[in-house]
């Protein structure tokens, strides 16, 4: 009885041990881990828009009255001129009538105001008459007097009657001017009526209402009988879309996203009437007034795109996605392991004696703070060297670091820069490293108005070095180094004892999955962070780290 007691004990002792062996080996954390990729990368940005005619017609009434026949209906071709719709003209019929009426009685007065200066001219050709009688009356008298045959007292009438004939001329005259005066006047009179006739022709005119362009009636908004009343503002009839060939979506970006906005950026888009298919088109144009919609400002971009088929129609709600970016050979990691945080990890140290790692007042300290540096200073600031100096040759071993040896080195092979440019421009970014150090002793609030000052200055004075050929190409570099912007984030990857060993790395562009990984190379970092190497992007629940042997491995007490 006691062995088999024994047999047992010992049965159990065995159990417990190889219970506590599985425990402790399965002790490790068990990490869950992504890989370092090299591949593409693209950055999107995503927002709706509605699918709009390029050119759409709103046609409306000028005139009120009722609406006695529409001709055209939805989905109707119409041209140029063509008659769409007609409100009732009777009553512009008689208002032209009336206006005839009134030219026509104004006329009348011209003539009755031409025949009235007609007989002032022949009342002045009579008067004229009887003062030349007058005066040959009088001369004959003044001679009689002379010669004692009358008395003195006839040629003195005779003088009245010749100064009475000269007024009478002079009145005659004046009438005659009344005449013309009248004859005017009768004329504008008559320039009056004629307007007034134009007008209310021209209001009979639009009681036929006419398509001003060639297109579709996409809109119709107006009834045989109804009535249409303008006054402020036009009634709308039809909406008349020019071209369904050639449209566009006028898609809704958000303000944290348009700086990342240019025209001629491809765009692809989907409509919910097609589901899985995909739509291409362009950015024309970025609007810049701003829509405030409950605190949110967005701006319109407007993409263009070929409708040939039909398919699409106006009014269409668009989900668009705009490439703004393209990496063809990206160092990538997943997203999820930024997004990884470990208490207790301390960042490792990077390899001082690496070359491209020095600190320089330029490098460094756009590096120190990326969200006051802003992108600029990789774009503008290509020629500072690592280690604190400009390359002093072309070529030389020592030269900039990362982004800045990246963007030097499209500088001189894009721009075709010669030795003596290049040198020029090397002496520049060495001129302005002094400028940059003192960054450091400004106001974290200054600084960035401080660095964009600077290098405001370093690109007048390369585009200066640059030929009229070459300066429209740096203005572009510039402007697509500037989109680029870069961040801070932390890595951690499975150290050689299990345990989490973090670096902080310099990130670049994201498509939402993966993020561009910028390394500078010949840096310790490029060991750790190559393609194919571990990263952590999270770890089981359990325990924080220690992994739940399965139930099942458990061994069975007898007792």
């Amino acid at each position: 009885m006691w062995m088999a007691s024994a047999v047992v004990l010992a049965l159990a002792g065995g159990g417990a041990g190889w219970w506590w062996t599985q425990q402790s080996d399965s002790s490790a954390v068990a990490w869950r881990t992504g890989v370092v990729e090299r591949g593409s990368l693209q950055a999107t940005v995503s927002a709706s828009g509605t699918v709009n005619p390029v050119t759409q017609v709103s046609v409306g009434s000028q005139v009120s009255g009722q609406v006695r026949q529409v001709l055209v209906d939805f989905n109707a071709e119409v041209k140029a001129g063509q008659l769409i719709a007609e409100i009732d003209p009777e009553t512009f019929e008689y208002r032209v009538r009336s206006a005839q009426a009134d030219l026509d009685a104004a006329r009348a007065s011209v003539l009755t105001a031409q025949a009235n200066a007609a007989a002032s001219r022949a009342a002045i050709s009579r008067a004229q008459t009887d003062l030349a009688e007058a005066r040959r009356v009088h001369e004959r008298n003044q001679q009689l007097v002379a010669q004692a045959f009358i008395a003195q007292s006839e040629a003195d009438r005779t003088r009245a009657v010749m100064a009475s004939a000269e007024e009478g001329v002079k009145a005659a005259q004046a009438q005659l001017g009344v005449s013309a005066a009248q004859i005017t006047t009768a004329q504008a009179i008559v320039a009056q009526r004629e307007a007034v006739l134009a007008q209310a022709r021209v209001d009979l005119g639009r009681t036929q209402i006419k398509s001003p362009v060639n297109g579709i009636v996409i809109k119709r908004t107006v009834e045989r009988g109804q009535t249409v009343a303008a006054s402020l503002q036009a009634p709308e009839l039809f909406v008349i879309a020019q071209n369904l060939s050639d449209m566009q979506v006028d898609a809704s970006i958000d303000e944290a996203d348009v700086g990342r906005i240019r025209p001629g950026q491809k765009a692809t888009f989907t409509v919910d009437a097609f589901p899985g298919q995909t739509f291409e088109g362009q950015v024309n144009l970025v609007r810049k007034a701003g829509q405030n919609v409950s605190n949110v400002v967005t701006y319109v971009a407007v993409i263009a795109f070929s409708n040939a088929t039909g398919r699409l129609l106006p009014g269409m709600t668009a989900n668009v996605r705009v490439v703004t970016d393209v990496r063809a050979d990206a160092l990538k990691v997943p997203n999820a392991a930024l997004r990884v945080r470990l208490p207790g990890v301390e960042p490792a140290k990077v390899d001082a004696n690496t070359e491209a790692n020095k600190p320089t007042p330029s490098s460094e300290e756009g590096q120190k703070d990326t969200k006051n540096a802003g992108p600029a200073a990789s774009a503008a600031a290509p020629g500072v060297a690592a280690g604190g100096a400009a390359s002093a040759a072309p070529g030389a071993a020592a030269g900039p670091a990362g982004a800045l040896a990246e963007f030097r080195q499209r500088l001189v092979t894009e721009l075709a820069l010669d030795a003596a440019q290049r040198q020029k421009v090397d002496a520049i970014y060495t001129a302005a490293r002094p400028e940059f150090g003192k960054l450091r002793e400004l106001p974290e609030d200054q600084r960035a108005k401080a660095r964009e000052r600077v290098l405001a200055d370093i690109r007048a004075q390369v585009g200066d070095v640059l030929t009229p050929e070459q300066r429209p190409k740096y203005a572009a570099l510039v402007a697509e180094s500037a989109g680029r912007q870069t961040t801070r984030g932390r890595l951690f990857v499975p150290g050689a004892d299990g345990k989490a060993v973090a670096y902080d790395v310099r990130l670049g562009l994201t498509d939402g999955t993966s993020t561009e990984l910028i390394v500078p190379s010949g840096s310790s970092l490029a060991e750790v962070f190559k393609p194919g190497a571990t990263v952590i992007t999270g770890q089981p629940s359990a325990a924080a780290g220690a992994a739940q042997p399965p139930a099942s491995r458990s061994p069975r007490m007898p007792f």
